[in-house]
């Protein structure tokens, strides 16, 4: 799926990420993080997202927003699933326009283009997170018709509470 956005035609391109993408990727998940106040959290390497995005079992996806040739944002995304609806849904990790190429149409381009994804493959919804000292993010989401759900907080184990937590694991033999 390529896509070239109706407006401004000759300047943006969407397309699916490939390999030799890996460096952009990160570097645009740094920016991403920088601007999040959160570089200091960033531990992926080029390897990571080599073998996440484009390895033998794909984890996650990320199509690319050229600007005029120029790399200018991704939306970095995974497939989910909603047991309420039955179906297959898409969650976008992380959506990130470069500051020089925000005012372009290009974010909402990004999500657009996985709305038609959602479309296309018969999925149920699309969702994503947004911080809540985000009030530009936020009132650009919600232009879109996004829904701000308030009521749902977000869980998160570091790997740290993971280990502690797989270790009180004990499988329970099932009598017959």
């Amino acid at each position: 799926m390529s896509a070239v956005a109706a407006t401004e035609k000759s300047l943006l391109q969407l397309r699916p990420a490939t390999v030799q993408d890996v460096g952009e990727i990160l570097s645009l998940i740094r920016e991403l993080a920088d601007y999040e106040k959160l570089l200091h959290e960033v531990d992926a390497s080029e390897d990571d997202l080599r073998r996440d995005l484009f390895g033998d079992r794909p984890r996650a996806h990320c199509d690319i927003a050229m600007w005029n040739g120029e790399v200018a944002g991704m939306a970095l995304w995974f497939y989910n699933y909603s047991t309420f609806l039955g179906r297959a849904g898409i969650y976008l990790e992380d959506l990130f326009v470069r500051p020089a190429f925000r005012g372009h149409g290009i974010g909402k381009s990004l999500i657009a283009y996985l709305a038609q994804r959602c479309i296309d493959e018969n999925l149920s919804r699309l969702q994503w997170s947004v911080l809540d000292w985000n009030a530009p993010s936020i009132a650009f989401y919600e232009s879109l018709g996004a829904d701000v759900m308030r009521e749902w907080l977000a869980c998160r184990m570091s790997r740290k509470a993971i280990d502690a937590l797989a270790t009180s694991y004990a499988p329970v033999e099932a009598s017959l």
